[in-house]
């Protein structure tokens, strides 16, 4: 496997942790790249502008991401300039481990 940093390119946020991801090495495509990344991250493909392996190269073609190493670190930029838009954080009701009765209780 082929451990990645992955993040979302989101310059005005104070935290922008990276995730790492793995990438079979049978399968090291601009499209699994594309996939995995989204996957984990929660994001739509179709939001995607660019991969940007940083600190200023943009990944274009599989050639690209079959010369990547391990844990090199990428960017998704996306397409639309509303970040909040591609997300959609689960309500407290719908996350795991949340206990309605016990969120009625009063002390």
């Amino acid at each position: 496997e082929l451990v990645l940093k992955v993040r979302i390119q989101t310059p005005n946020l104070r935290e922008n942790d990276f995730i790492e991801i793995e990438l079979d090495r049978q399968e090291l495509t601009y499209k699994e790249l594309l996939r995995v990344s989204c996957r984990e991250l929660g994001v739509n493909p179709e939001h995607v502008q660019k991969i940007r392996k940083l600190p200023n190269t943009m990944l274009r073609k599989d050639k690209d991401v079959a010369r990547l190493q391990d844990f090199q670190e990428l960017e998704l930029v996306l397409t639309v300039s509303d970040k909040n838009l591609l997300f959609r954080v689960p309500a407290l009701s719908e996350q795991s481990g949340y206990n309605k009765k016990a969120s009625e209780l009063t002390y």
